[in-house]
């Protein structure tokens, strides 16, 4: 999960509240919630770090 400490759509408590719930393993970035837009190397290094951990 890729916590976005600037989201003002969804309060970064509330993410890593639901990511805790669900178990995932979380970044962050100083970014909105257009995170995709603003940072999207830190999307990609997150999916690319997910994808990898999936097919060991």
């Amino acid at each position: 999960d890729l916590v976005t400490t600037q989201d003002k759509n969804i309060p970064p408590a509330a993410q890593r509240f639901m990511a805790q719930r669900a178990h995932a393993h979380t970044a962050e970035v100083k970014a909105s919630h257009a995170v995709s837009v603003s940072q999207p190397g830190a999307v990609t290094r997150l999916i690319e770090q997910a994808a990898h951990a999936t097919t060991r």
